[in-house]
């Protein structure tokens, strides 16, 4: 029994032994088959089975080595571009930077300080002083002025219109988009980072953070362009819940842009006495006052009224409207001053102007059949400064209501028809009447001509006066101020250069262009439309 189990023991051994061979051999094996060849006739790296000589090495070299040379390339190019793009970006940061330091001496939009040395700085500086920016240029005639063109966000007011253009530009074209854009955010750059010269105080919101403007802030700006100095430009910015405005000068004198001016403008005890001469006409005046009741009454509350009425013909009709609008609005903020004599628009604003007797005021002189907006007696306060400025806004005149609405039974409602179009009317560039100044800067200057007697002549007199002054005149188009048409009467009276004025303007209020021609060929339109009729019908019966 023993033996039996030694035997079995025995072949154990043995059979253990036999596969560790077996395994060996089979490892042994592998690793021959796996080993690198050293032979020169060996097979390369391709398809299995088939043999590769020293050209087909070397074609695989330099395909490998012009695959690493394209990605070389390629990312040398990135690298250049990533490094330019980097240098893009320290110029910007250097520019704002610059912007920021450089303050009253220029915005800095273009260049650094090593583009802008001390004496490009210098002559640009002279350029400002040199235009009409800071200080009232003496012009020899109001041919001299160079006018501004007002705009918002999405429109340019613009006077020369032509008989192509509009006006009103909406849209605005691009590269006048493209600039003004640019000097809105010039100007907000202004107002967020304030210099140390600046009229203005820091304002905190109500949170207690620093007010930030914004372009929704903008309210109204204007520019002019002097052609052998530069740009001007006149921004205004207001906050919706705040009443005080934010004012920026800048000037482009043909370079970058450059910072004039930034202060802060209260106007919320600013009172305009709003002085309209008077004869006769009391219905025009109940329309005016309703627009009165509508704009300074309910909106504006700041105003003072002066009537001055010519004549005992219906002044107890005016006295009524005036009663009636007292009683229903409370309102005790006016004047009526009657003068028994002829009319005379000049005279009628001195007597109203020397009447005021509790000091300084802004006065806007204005005619019955003038409709303004709220907006524009901001305007008013915004562009008038004692000593310093005067207004003179154009205004948008409407043309005859029967031939611009003659497809229609009834002319619309005067609040419809205060649209800034090419056939519903024009900009009075050549009227001077309406005004806004300060009673200080009227006296000081002697008031009104009181040689100029009948119709017109009064107002070009008084506006030369302030050209051959010191006093900014800002003369620009506004889009609250419209002139309300009606039928204009020329005297037998007048002399005949006031005579060939009124005639002419009388014209000019009519109709547009293309409506007056259609007035002139109508009969030759209707003899046509009766020669196509007549054809039409014998057609129809052949």
């Amino acid at each position: 029994m023993p033996r039996r189990g030694l035997i079995l023991q025995t072949r154990t051994h043995w059979l253990l032994l036999g596969l560790v061979l077996l395994c060996s051999l089979v490892l042994f094996l592998y690793l021959l088959e796996c080993a690198p060849q050293t032979d020169g006739n060996a097979p390369l790296p391709g398809v299995i089975g088939e043999n590769y000589g020293k050209e087909y090495y070397q074609a695989l070299l330099q395909e490998q080595e012009e695959h690493y040379q394209t990605r070389a390339t390629s990312l040398k190019r990135q690298i250049a571009q990533l490094k330019q793009e980097l240098q893009e970006m320290s110029e910007k940061m250097r520019s704002l930077q610059e912007r920021k330091n450089v303050g009253a001496n220029g915005i800095g939009y273009q260049g650094n300080k090593e583009q802008t040395p001390s004496d490009l700085l210098e002559f640009l500086h002279s350029q400002i002083d040199k235009a009409e920016v800071s200080i009232g240029a003496k012009l020899p005639s109001e041919y001299g002025v160079i006018p501004f063109e007002s705009f918002t966000l999405m429109k340019v007011f613009q006077l020369e219109m032509g008989l192509t253009r509009h006006p009103e530009e909406k849209p605005v074209r691009k590269d006048k988009r493209d600039e003004l854009v640019e000097v809105i955010e010039a100007g907000l750059e202004v107002i967020n980072n304030p210099d140390e010269d600046d009229e203005q105080e820091d304002e905190d919101s109500p949170l207690g953070e620093k007010m930030i403007f914004n372009e929704n802030d903008f309210v109204e700006g204007y520019y002019r362009t002097e052609r052998d100095k530069g740009t001007q430009y006149e921004l205004f910015f207001k906050k919706a819940d705040l009443m005080e405005y934010r004012h920026v000068t800048l000037f482009r004198p043909f370079g970058p842009l450059m910072k004039v001016k930034s202060e802060m403008i209260d106007i919320t005890r600013s009172i305009i006495n709003i002085i309209v001469p008077l004869a006769e006409r009391t219905e025009a005046f109940a329309q005016f006052m309703q627009n009165f009741r509508d704009v300074c009454i309910h909106q504006d509350k700041r105003i003072h009224l002066t009537v001055v009425y010519f004549g005992k013909e219906g002044l107890s009709k005016v006295k009524s409207i005036l009663e009636s609008v007292t009683s229903e609005s409370n309102f005790h903020n006016y004047t009526l001053i009657s003068l028994n004599e002829e009319f005379n628009r000049g005279q009628g604003l001195n007597v109203g102007a020397r009447a005021w007797d509790k000091g300084e005021v802004l006065m806007f002189f204005c005619d019955v059949d003038i409709y303004f907006s709220a907006e524009f007696l901001n305007s008013c306060r915004l562009n008038a400064e004692p000593g310093k400025k005067v207004f003179y806004p154009v205004v948008f005149s409407l043309y005859n209501p029967a031939i611009v609405y003659a497809s229609q039974d009834v002319p619309p409602p005067v609040e419809q028809q205060l649209v800034h179009k090419k056939d519903s009317g024009f900009w009075r560039d050549f009227g001077f009447g309406m005004t806004c100044q300060y009673r200080s800067d009227f006296l000081t200057i002697g008031g009104f001509d009181m040689e100029v007697k009948g119709w017109g002549g009064e107002d070009v007199h008084l506006y030369r006066k302030y050209l051959h002054g010191d006093l900014i005149v800002i003369r620009t188009p506004v889009p609250g101020l419209f002139h309300l048409w009606h039928e204009k009467r020329c005297a037998d009276e007048l002399t005949p250069e006031q005579y060939r004025m009124c005639i002419q303007s009388k014209a000019m209020n009519e109709a547009s262009h293309s409506h007056l021609g259609m007035l002139v060929f109508r009969e030759e339109i209707e003899t046509h439309l009766h020669k196509q009729a007549y054809r039409t019908n014998s057609e129809a019966v052949g």
